[in-house]
Parts: C-alpha cells; sequence; structure tokens
C-alpha cells in the first residue's frame, strides 16, 4: 500500500507540476529564480539532511541511496522530484542525521550493523566500481575538499563521498575492502549581525574508516573508547580502518562542525562552479571562436564577391547567342525547384529541425538569464522536454509549408508523421535502454508513472499542436518559385570526383563541428564525470556561431554544385551540414575509449545509446538550418537574375 501511494505521488508529481511550471513560473518550486528563495535559521533550529542516489562514473548506474544496508530513519520517506530530476535517476530521501543550527556535536552514532554475506558483497561491489554517496542540506550538494598539489594549493570540490576504498595492511599483500563509516561534516553559514539569523553557505565533508571499539556488550547507552567527546577524542584519520567482510560488526557515527562564512547566500554556488582550470577552459572556447569566426568571414567575403560578379554579368547578356553560350547556375533555373524525391520525408525532417531549433534557442535564453542553474536540479531537462512539447506547433506549420510547396495534398499524414517519426525513434532507443538499466535494478531507470507521463505530454499535447500547426501552413498560399520549372529533366552531366555527394557531404560537416568541439568537451565532461556545466552565455555565443556556420558551409557547397550544373540540391543541403553529426559520434567514441573508465558493457551500451540519440538530434538541428539556408540563397539568386 506504502509503495502504491509513493509511485501515485511520484506520477503525480511528474505530469502535475511540469504542467504548473508554465503557468505559475514565479511560484513553481521547483523552477525557482536562483537567489530569490533563501532561508533563514536561527540558533538551534533542525536542519533537514536528504540523501540521493550513489552515482559512479565508472559504470554511470545510479542506485538509491538505501539500496545499500546504510542507516535508515524510522520512515522513509521520498521528496516530491520534478520530471527531470526523475529522468536523471534522482532519489531524493530523508536521512536519520539530525542537525541543529550552530551547535556542534561530536561523535553522534547513527546506528550499528553487523554484515552477512550479502550486505558484504554489496558494499564490495559498490567500492569496486567506485560510487560516492550524495546528500543535500537547503539544496547545497555534499562537496569533499581537496587540496590540489599544484603551486597555488587551491581547493577544489569533489561531488559527494566514496562508499569505501580498497588497500592493504602493512606487511600484506591481500587487498581489502573499507568502509566510511564516519563522518566529519562542516557546515558553513553566513550570519546577519542585526537578527542573528544565518543561512547555509556551505556543505562540506570528509570521511574516514575506523575500526569503533566499546567496552562490555553493545547497549544504546555504550560509549565509544575510539571516539569520545568526553576524552576529547576524536577521529582525524583512517589508520585503524574498518574492514568489510561477512559477520563483521560496523558502526556508523558522525561528528558536525559550524563555521561562519564571509560568502553570502548569493554567491554560495560559486565554489561548486569553479571545479575546473578556468584558464584553459576560457582560452580553449576563444581561440575555438576566433578561429571560426575568421573562417566565417573569409567564406562569407568569398561568396558574395563571386556571385556579385556572376549575376552581374548574366544580367549584362543581350543577345540570343551569348544567352546560348552562358555556363554555370543559370543553365539549371528550369530544374532547381524540381521537388526532389521522398519530398514527404524531407518535410517531416525539416519541421522537425524546426521544432529543436525553437526548443535550443529558448531553453539557451532561459539559461543565460539563469533560469536553469545548476542549483535547480533537473530544471533543464524539464524546461526541454516541455518546450518540445509546445514548440510541435511549429513544426507542423513548418513542414505544412513545404509540402504545399512540393504540391503535396495529404497533410493530415504528414503532419502524423512529423509528430511521431523523431519522437519515435528516440523513444524505441530510450525504451531499450531503460529496459537495461531497469535489469540492473538501478534507480536511473524511469518509473512507469514517468514513462506514462512521457506518452502523455506526447499524445496528449505535441500530437494536437502539431496537427494545428499543420493546418495552418497548410491553409496558407503555396510559396511560389521564382523561376518556372520545365517539364523534362535536365541531364547532369558528369561530376569532378570533389564534387561528388558522399565527398562533398562529409567535407561539409567539417566546419560546424569545428565550432562545438571545444565546447563538447566541457558537456561530455559535465554529463559522465557528474560535473557542473554553467557557462550557458558561452555556450550560447557558440551555439549562434553554429548557426552561421552551418548556413555558410551549406551555401558555398550548394553554389558550387550549382555551377557544375547539379540540381539535386534538396537533401544534399540538409545532408551536409548534417553531416556534422557524424563527426559528434565519432568525438564521443574517442572520448569514450580516452576520458572514461567504463568497463562494463552494459554501461557501453548506455553511453553511446544516449550519444547516439543527442547525435541524431543534431543532425535534425545542424540539417536544418543547412537546409533553410539553401533554400533562402537559392531563391535569392534566381530571383536576381533575368530570365528570358
Amino acid at each position: 500500500m506504502e509503495s502504491g501511494s509513493r509511485s501515485m505521488n511520484r506520477l503525480t508529481a511528474t505530469i502535475i507540476w511540469p504542467i504548473l511550471f508554465l503557468f505559475m513560473i514565479h511560484a513553481a518550486h521547483c523552477f525557482y529564480l536562483p537567489g530569490v528563495s533563501p532561508e533563514d535559521f536561527q540558533k538551534g533550529d533542525p536542519l533537514k539532511v536528504k540523501v540521493n542516489k550513489l552515482t559512479s562514473i565508472k559504470t554511470q548506474l545510479p542506485y538509491s541511496y538505501y539500496s545499500l544496508p546504510f542507516c535508515p530513519p524510522k520512515k522513509i520517506v521520498d521528496s516530491a522530484e520534478n520530471l527531470g530530476e526523475v529522468l536523471r535517476g534522482d532519489r531524493i530521501e530523508n536521512s536519520p542525521y539530525v542537525f541543529k543550527m550552530r551547535e556542534p556535536h561530536m561523535c553522534t552514532v547513527l546506528c550499528r550493523i553487523t554484515l552477512d554475506a550479502k550486505t558484504a558483497k554489496q558494499f564490495k561491489e559498490k567500492i569496486d566500481d567506485e560510487y560516492r554517496v550524495n546528500m543535500i542540506l537547503d539544496n547545497l550538494p555534499l562537496v569533499v575538499p581537496v587540496r590540489r598539489l599544484d603551486q597555488d594549493s587551491s581547493t577544489v570540490y569533489q561531488l559527494g563521498y566514496h562508499v569505501g576504498l580498497k588497500g592493504q595492511y602493512s606487511g600484506s599483500k591481500e587487498e581489502k575492502y573499507f568502509i566510511h563509516n564516519h563522518l566529519a561534516f562542516t557546515v558553513k553559514y553566513h550570519r546577519d549581525p542585526q537578527t542573528d539569523s544565518a543561512r547555509i553557505v556551505g556543505f562540506e565533508v570528509k570521511p574516514y574508516s575506523i575500526k569503533h571499539e566499546y567496552e562490555g556488550k553493545w547497549n544504546e547507552k555504550s560509549r565509544l573508547t575510539t571516539c569520545d567527546p568526553h576524552n576529547k577524542r576524536t577521529v582525524v584519520n583512517s589508520n585503524t580502518p574498518q574492514e568489510v567482510e561477512a559477520k563483521k560488526e560496523i558502526i556508523f557515527t558522525y561528528d558536525v562542525e559550524y563555521q561562519e562564512s564571509d560568502v553570502k547566500w548569493a554567491s554560495r554556488w560559486d565554489a561548486y562552479l569553479l571545479m575546473n582550470d578556468d584558464q584553459i577552459h576560457w582560452f580553449s572556447i576563444v581561440n575555438s571562436l576566433m578561429i571560426v569566426l575568421f573562417l566565417s568571414g573569409m567564406v562569407a567575403m568569398i561568396m558574395l564577391r563571386t556571385l556579385y560578379r556572376d549575376i552581374s554579368r548574366y544580367n549584362e547578356l543581350e543577345t540570343q547567342e551569348e544567352a546560348q553560350e552562358e555556363t554555370g547556375w543559370k543553365l539549371v533555373h528550369g530544374d532547381v525547384f524540381r521537388p526532389p524525391s521522398n519530398s514527404d520525408l524531407l518535410c517531416v525532417y525539416v519541421g522537425t529541425g524546426v521544432q529543436f531549433l525553437g526548443m535550443v534557442l529558448v531553453t539557451m535564453i532561459f539559461a543565460v538569464f539563469g533560469f536553469l542553474s545548476p542549483s535547480n536540479r533537473g530544471g533543464l531537462m524539464t524546461a526541454m522536454l516541455l518546450l518540445w512539447v509546445f514548440m510541435g506547433i511549429f513544426a507542423g506549420y513548418a513542414s505544412a509549408r513545404l509540402y504545399k510547396m512540393f504540391k503535396g495534398a495529404e497533410w493530415k499524414k504528414l503532419a502524423f508523421r512529423t509528430a511521431c517519426m523523431f519522437p519515435g525513434i528516440v523513444f524505441a532507443i530510450f525504451f531499450v535502454l531503460n529496459a537495461i538499466i531497469w535489469g540492473q535494478k538501478s534507480s536511473g531507470a524511469v518509473p512507469f508513472g514517468t514513462m506514462f507521463a512521457l506518452v502523455l505530454m506526447w499524445f496528449g499535447i505535441s500530437v494536437p499542436l502539431v496537427f494545428v500547426g499543420g493546418y495552418v501552413g497548410f491553409k496558407k498560399p503555396a510559396i511560389e518559385d521564382p523561376v518556372k520549372t520545365n517539364k523534362i529533366p535536365r541531364q547532369i552531366p558528369e561530376q569532378a570526383w570533389y564534387m561528388n555527394p558522399t565527398f562533398s557531404i562529409l567535407i561539409g560537416g567539417i566546419l560546424p563541428f569545428g565550432a562545438v568541439f571545444i565546447e563538447l568537451f566541457f558537456i561530455l565532461t559535465s554529463i559522465w564525470l557528474n560535473q557542473f556545466y554553467y557557462i550557458f552565455g558561452f555556450l550560447f555565443l557558440v551555439f549562434i556561431i553554429l548557426l552561421i556556420t552551418c548556413a555558410e558551409i551549406t551555401i558555398v557547397l550548394c553554389y558550387f554544385q550549382l555551377c557544375s550544373e547539379d540540381y539535386l540540391w534538396w537533401w544534399r543541403s540538409y545532408l551536409t551540414s548534417g553531416s556534422s553529426a557524424l563527426y559528434l559520434f565519432l568525438y564521443a567514441t574517442f572520448y569514450f575509449f580516452t576520458k572514461l573508465e567504463i568497463t562494463k558493457l552494459v554501461s557501453g551500451l548506455l553511453y553511446f545509446g544516449y550519444m547516439l540519440i543527442a547525435s541524431y538530434a543534431f543532425f535534425v538541428l545542424t540539417g536544418t538550418i543547412g537546409f533553410y539556408a539553401c533554400f533562402w540563397f537559392t531563391r535569392l539568386i534566381y530571383s536576381s537574375v533575368k530570365i528570358d
């Protein structure tokens, strides 16, 4: 009964909260503006310490905190997660830790357990895979401060503490497993001298492994000899670690220390976000942007100069003899707007690309203004899903407009394909990956209630909106071609090797990929190495340059293609810039083998499955940009010349 009510609560949270968020953005708790809702604590106020998932960069499979036999509270209560948190695998629950504001206490015994063969094996597996325990206090994640060994000896913060570690006793070669059973917490606060209230600005921990000892038989009033605040004996090292073996007893303890800090509440996330080497990060991004801007400028200059010369020459032709001698892109004016093969499919992909472009653009704007900061767990994914759903109206409109230009008549069939093709393929891959995660009993598996919510959003909101957009787009007058199309197709002459479609398409994807690959490294690091990504301003700039680069490289290659009297540009324009997705997937493969330590087959399948989805989405986005650039370009040049 209890599990049924918990699943119902989760279903309600995943369906209702995202919809309420759209209409009550100022009030929804899952999407607050960072810096608007601080909480003040008086001395002695209870602080709620929550536990989150166990994570590992070696397996990429999150597990709930209580999947291991840690000390549980009297009743485990799930926090209401938003849609993005559930999809990320977050499982936020209450904990038995008792904190009171500015009241430190030492060597508090949490519980005592005796391991059996099964629980000992569970702990050993998690220690082997380097799992970390994640906790939350006042919406701040728990971090372990680590002193760097370089010249400036700065401190970096690692999210969560390791479940345990492997090591050897001195004089022995046998490897043993040790568990971190003593946690020394430090809560940093900023005090208001006028009201004496305080705000939490930091949550740190130093984990230790210690074999606790006590006198006589264990009972609730037993005092530890290894950690006794009355005798001022505290845990400061792991010289006598607690081994993980069957029939061994483990006593879990913790300290809580409070430190006043000069850091203000609005700046408390700065320490979490400054985890990387900023100089390398900024230099790499600026260097990449400068190269791409230079190349884009050169491409634009060559294109404009060449076109200006060609149009001027064509417009000066007067006699019929001179007109017959003309060569180049004007020769194919009677075929350039001939509908392509599989024009329906092209309309579907263009519409989907418009939907994706709208989603990414609005998400970027929200992120740049700070609505989607890392402090809002799951907010980015929730926003992207909701925006995708509501951008369906633009997908229907764009595909229907193009479809009508191609003299299509069955707009309802087209709208249904637009609404279902891309999401259907992605959902199928996602469903298989989710089944794999479910088989591993990971908390990363999306529950049935959330899966139902996603399908409901898809067919209940997105599909109807695509039909609405399709209806409006099809009712509009058809887009007229600037020149008439001949009834008989012109024969395409034999092309030079460098104008081979496969070669030119693959060449066209290099420049757009070059615009994003530096930023891609940091995005992959944040996703797969459990770090925060926060420089959305630079990401937005890179995205704008990606748009410009996709458009320019596709226009240039389209111009060369038309000059070679090859008028089959519709699909090639889409595939030229879309081929950058192939390089993205190849780079993801390179990243997998050089930066990640994933060894399990299941984890590898998850990585490549999700990167396949990302590459497919990137293909649709960049392909659509290239297509519309060529669409505008061809209409511009053929309406600028005199056609006899």
